[in-house]
C-alpha cells in the first residue's frame, strides 16, 4: 500500500523553524506562504531570537510552543540542523520538510550525516522530505510550504528543480493547467520519488503526475510504481545523452546509454517521456483533455487543414511524433466528397482548399465525417481555423469577412464540440490564432489548442497512447542465484547451457593433444577460438570452417604462435546458411538494474547499431516484439529468396539469457554474440561475461 504520508500533506499543525523577516532568507518565503491559510490549521513560526516574524509572535524553540506539532519545516544553517530535527521529533513531529542543504550533495561526510539523520527520523516513525529541498504544497488541503504559489488543478508536480517547477507553472497557464500538489524532491534521504508516486496514485484530486528527476534512486522501483499507478505519468529527466556507469568491455556495454535505459523503462511502464519543459506542458495539456474523452490505442491520424502547406507540415509532424497518417479508404473519401467541393483533397491530409472561407461549417462537416470513420483513430486540425473570429475580435485575423464568417466559424466550433460528444476520439487543434473566440470554444470543451504544429502533433501522440504490446510492464527480478565462479568462456557457456541456451559442441584445449582429442569427439568442420581475448574476431583469434583434424591442428599452431593465448576452444562449426546473426546482451545499470539489448549481431553490431532495449528479464513474447521492431526486421521473414527464420525460437533463448543475467547481479555485462537464428531454431555461437 506504500507509506502513509498523511502527516506530510494534511497535517493537523505546522511549524516553520528558521522563520524570518529577512526577505533574503528562505525561511521568510516559506513562513509567508504558510500563513496564507491560518484558519485551516495552527501555524507556528520559530526563530531562536524570538520577537515577531511577519507580524506574529515567534517562538524561540519548538518546545516553547507548548503543544505537539505534526509537520515541521526546517530552514536553518547546516550546523544547527541535527538539533532542529531532534527537537522536532521530541515535540511529536510525524513529518519534516528539510530545506537546509549541505548533505549528500557535499561529499562523503555529508552522505554520512544525511544517512544518520534519516535513520533517526525513521526510528521515530516519522517521514522526511529532503534535505536540500525547496518545500511542498498541497492545494487540496491548503498546505503552502514552498516559496511560490501554484495554481490549483489536478496535476501532482514532483521536481528536483524549483526553477523548472516555476517554468511549468508559467507554461501551464495558457492551457488552464493547475497543480494538486508540488513536492521538491531534494536528496530523497527518506521519502523517495517512489513513495510520492505511490501516494499520488491514492490521491483522488490528482489525475496526472509530472516528474522532473535528475536522480531516480531506484529507477526500476520508480518504473514499477509508475506502471501500477493507474494515472498518467509524464517524465522529464536530465543527462539522457551520457553513458551509464559501466565497464564497456562488450558490445552491450559500449552501446547502452542512459537514454536507452530511461526510454526502455518508460516505454515498458507506459510513462510519457518528454525532453523539455515545453514538451511536458504539451503532454500534460493533452492528458488533461482525456478527462472528457477516451484514450485510444490506435494511432491512425487524419489531418484536417484549410491549406496545403499546413497539411503537409502537420502530416510530417504527426509522423515524427509516432503517429500514422495513412491514405483514407474509398468509403471515407466518398463521405468527404459529399460535404466538400470538387477542388478539396480527401486523401489525407484532407484539405478544404478554400471552402472554409465560403462556408465555415465545412470545418465541422469534415470533422464529423473523420470522427465517424472506423479507419480514423484521431484527428489533427491545422491552419487558419480561428482566424475569422480573430479578425472580428481584433486579434489580428487575416482576410476581412466581417461578422458573417466570424459567426459561421463560431457555429462550426460548437458543432465540432457536438460531434466530439457523439463520437468521442482524440482531436487536437493547431491554429494561427489560438486565442481567438472560436478556438476558446474548443479549448473550453477540452480540445487542446496550440500555436505550434509540432506541439499539436506531440499532444495527439500523448492522447492516443501506445499499443498494448509496447506497454509491457516492469518485469520482476528472479531470486539471486549462486554467484558465477568461472567467468571464463566455457564457464559462461556452462551457466547459460544449464538454463537451456543451446550451443554447438565444444571443448577447451591447452595443447596439441587436447586439439586432437576434441577432433575425435565430434566431426568437422571445426571452429577454433583463442580464449581470454576481449574481442576474438578483431584480434584474429577465430578460425572458421576448418575441414578436418589436419586443418584444425595447423590453425591451432599458427594461432598459438601468433597470439600466445593460454587456452583455446575447439567447436563444431554451425551451419550459417539461411541464418541471421543476432546479439543478446544484458548490462547492469546502476539505477535500473539489468537492462537487456537485442538486435542485429555479428562483427558489425557496433557499426549497424540496430538494437532495442528493455528491462530484464525479457519474456519471450516481449523479446519477439523487440525483434519485430528492429529496422532490419525484414531479414527475419526472409528476403531475396531466403527462408524466414524461427523468431519464436530466438525469443525463447532471449528469455533464458536475460533471466540468467537478472539472477546474477555480480555480472556487470553478459553477452551472447552471435545468436544464430535459422529456419529450424536458434544456436548461441559465442558468449562473454564481465564481472563487477
Amino acid at each position: 500500500m506504500g507509506r502513509d504520508l498523511t502527516a506530510l500533506f494534511d497535517p493537523r499543525s505546522v511549524a516553520v523553524v528558521g522563520a524570518s523577516d529577512d526577505p533574503a532568507k528562505y525561511g521568510h518565503a516559506v513562513a509567508a506562504q504558510a500563513l496564507r491559510a491560518p484558519d485551516r490549521r495552527p501555524v507556528h513560526l520559530v526563530n531562536r531570537r524570538g520577537g515577531t516574524v511577519l507580524g506574529r509572535t515567534a517562538a524561540t524553540s519548538l518546545s516553547s510552543i507548548g503543544e505537539p506539532v505534526e509537520l515541521v519545516v526546517i530552514s536553518v544553517p547546516g550546523a544547527g540542523f541535527e538539533a532542529a530535527v531532534d527537537d522536532a521529533l521530541a515535540c511529536g513531529a510525524k513529518a519534516i520538510v528539510a530545506i537546509t542543504a549541505g548533505f549528500a550533495e557535499a561529499g562523503p561526510a555529508g552522505v554520512a550525516r544525511q544517512r544518520a539523520i534519516a535513520d533517526r527520523v525513521r526510528a521515530a516513525g516519522a517521514v522526511l522530505v529532503g534535505p536540500n529541498c525547496l518545500g511542498i504544497a498541497d492545494n487540496t488541503t491548503e498546505l503552502y510550504l514552498a516559496s511560490d504559489r501554484f495554481a490549483p488543478g489536478s496535476v501532482a508536480l514532483l521536481s528536483q528543480s524549483g526553477n523548472l517547477a516555476l517554468e511549468l507553472q508559467l507554461r501551464g497557464e495558457p492551457h488552464a493547467l493547475g497543480f494538486s500538489r508540488f513536492v521538491s524532491l531534494g536528496n530523497q534521504a527518506d521519502v523517495t520519488l517512489v513513495d510520492l508516486v505511490e501516494d499520488c496514485a491514492r490521491h483522488e484530486a490528482t489525475t496526472a503526475i509530472a516528474v522532473y528527476a535528475e536522480d531516480f534512486g531506484d529507477g526500476r522501483a520508480f518504473a514499477a510504481a509508475a506502471a501500477a499507478v493507474g494515472k498518467p505519468v509524464v517524465l522529464l529527466t536530465a543527462g539522457r545523452g551520457s553513458a551509464s556507469a559501466r565497464s564497456a568491455q562488450s558490445h552491450t556495454g559500449a552501446l547502452t546509454t542512459s537514454a536507452d535505459v530511461v526510454a526502455a523503462a518508460c516505454r515498458d511502464a507506459g510513462v510519457e517521456l518528454v525532453r523539455t519543459p515545453r514538451e511536458m506542458t504539451v503532454a500534460l495539456a493533452a492528458l488533461a483533455a482525456l478527462a472528457s474523452r477516451p484514450r485510444t490505442r490506435g494511432r491512425r491520424t487524419a489531418v484536417l487543414t484549410d491549406g496545403g502547406g499546413h497539411g503537409a507540415i502537420a502530416a510530417d509532424a504527426a509522423e515524427d511524433a509516432g503517429l500514422d497518417v495513412p491514405e483514407l479508404g474509398g468509403p471515407t473519401q466518398d463521405g468527404l466528397r459529399a460535404v466538400l467541393w470538387e477542388q478539396s483533397s480527401v486523401g489525407n491530409p484532407v484539405d478544404l482548399a478554400g471552402m472554409g472561407e465560403q462556408r465555415p461549417l465545412s470545418y465541422a462537416d469534415t470533422a464529423r465525417e473523420l470522427l465517424a470513420a472506423d479507419e480514423v483513430d484521431a484527428v489533427l486540425m491545422t491552419g487558419y481555423f480561428g482566424g475569422y473570429a480573430a479578425s472580428e475580435g481584433g486579434l489580428g485575423g487575416g482576410p476581412s469577412g466581417g461578422s458573417v464568417l466570424a459567426d459561421g466559424e463560431a457555429r462550426a466550433a460548437k458543432e465540432i464540440v457536438a460531434h466530439l460528444a457523439a463520437t468521442p476520439k482524440p482531436l487536437v487543434l493547431q491554429s494561427m490564432y489560438p486565442r481567438s473566440p472560436s478556438c476558446r470554444v474548443l479549448a473550453e470543451a477540452g480540445v487542446p489548442v496550440f500555436a505550434a504544429t509540432e506541439d499539436a502533433a506531440r499532444a495527439l501522440a500523448a492522447m492516443t497512447g501506445r499499443a498494448a504490446a509496447d506497454v509491457a510492464g516492469i518485469p520482476s527480478l528472479p531470486p539471486p542465484a549462486a554467484p558465477l565462479e568461472d567467468p571464463g568462456y566455457h564457464g559462461v557457456r556452462a551457466l547459460l547451457g544449464a538454463a537451456g541456451v543451446p550451443f554447438p559442441a565444444a571443448r577447451e584445449v591447452t595443447d596439441e593433444a587436447g586439439v586432437l582429442a576434441a577432433a575425435a569427439e565430434f566431426d568437422g568442420p571445426y571452429v577454433l577460438k583463442a580464449l581470454h581475448l576481449l574481442h576474438k574476431s578483431d584480434a584474429g583469434g577465430v578460425a572458421l570452417r576448418l575441414a578436418d583434424r589436419d586443418a584444425l591442428l595447423a590453425a591451432y599452431r599458427e594461432m598459438h604462435d601468433r597470439l600466445g593465448a593460454p587456452a583455446h576452444s575447439v567447436e563444431a562449426m554451425a551451419d550459417l546458411s539461411d541464418g541471421v546473426e543476432l546479439i543478446v546482451g544484458v548490462n547492469q545499470d546502476p539505477r535500473f538494474g539489468p537492462v537487456a539489448m537485442v538486435g542485429l549481431g555479428g562483427v558489425l553490431t557496433e557499426t549497424l547499431r540496430d538494437v532495442a532495449f528493455a528491462l530484464a528479464p525479457v519474456p519471450a513474447a516481449r523479446a519477439e516484439a523487440l525483434l519485430r521492431g528492429l529496422r532490419s526486421a525484414a531479414l527475419l521473414d526472409g528476403v531475396r529468396g531466403r527462408p524466414a527464420v524461427d523468431v519464436a525460437a530466438a525469443a525463447a533463448v532471449i528469455e533464458r539469457i536475460t533471466t540468467v543475467a537478472a539472477a546474477h547481479p555480480e555480472i556487470a555485462e553478459l553477452e551472447v554474440n552471435p545468436l544464430l537464428v535459422r529456419p529450424d531454431g536458434a544456436l548461441a555461437l559465442d558468449a562473454r561475461a564481465v564481472l563487477h
